[in-house]
């Protein structure tokens, strides 16, 4: 199994340069966040099966004392081994994504050492609440993921996670009418408290290959190559 980090065996942590050392521009990094149980990690797997044929793609994720998350990703084999990355944060998750981001940049850059010709890399955060976020020295775009199992309140709820993110994914549409929660209302609080930022209503289970996640993710490569051009 390839080593895996954790956040304890990193202090300090410095800028890092998101080029590497031949000054080309590193793989599009993208963030997923979101409460525990919301299908984060089940959504990293639809993109790894949707986009590893056509991008040069890896993933880095998030637990607090396993690496529960990235054997999931081994044991459905998304992805070769040696693309899957874990880090072990021995605390709340956004402290390894937003406060102290070195054990996952580390995780990162070994990825990229690994494949020289990375183009996307999936940082997976550990669950955590609305307030989770991920720093931009460490993500370039990040999609944060709830579910209505938690009822239709939760958009308007906000948080960083709701309100800051660039795409806000709300999972498990399926389950709607067996929790009682109102998509629409879903919908309007989502833009009411987003303004222009992206929202995605969708049901992994009616839709395994993640397909509108996926063309935004392709969106987000496009608009990085254009601006690297």
């Amino acid at each position: 199994m390839p080593p895996h980090f954790t956040i304890d065996d990193y202090v300090d942590a410095e800028p890092r340069s998101r080029h590497s050392a031949d000054g080309e521009p590193g793989p599009l990094r993208v963030g997923l966040g979101g409460p525990v149980g919301s299908g984060k990690t089940a959504l990293a797997a639809a993109l790894c099966r949707t986009l590893g044929a056509e991008y040069d793609l890896a993933v880095v994720t998030n637990d607090i004392y396993t690496t529960e998350d990235a054997d999931f990703l081994r044991r459905n084999a998304v992805l070769p081994d040696d693309r899957i990355e874990a880090v072990q944060t021995g605390c709340c998750p956004h402290t390894a994504i937003r406060d102290d981001i070195t054990a996952n940049l580390d995780a990162v850059e070994l990825l990229e050492a690994r494949h020289p010709g990375l183009e996307l890399v999936l940082v997976e955060s550990g669950g955590d609440n609305l307030t989770a976020s991920f720093s931009y020295g460490l993500v370039d775009v990040q999609i944060f993921v709830v579910d209505v199992a938690g009822g239709d309140k939760v958009p308007r709820k906000g948080g960083p996670g709701v309100t800051a993110s660039d795409l806000l994914v709300v999972n498990k549409t399926d389950l709607a009418p067996l929790v009682g929660a109102d998509l629409d209302v879903m919908r309007r609080d989502s833009a009411l408290v987003r303004g222009e930022k992206p929202t995605l209503l969708i049901s992994l289970r009616e839709d395994p290959a993640a397909t509108r996640v996926a063309e935004w993710v392709r969106e987000q490569i496009r608009a990085r190559a254009l601006q690297e051009a």
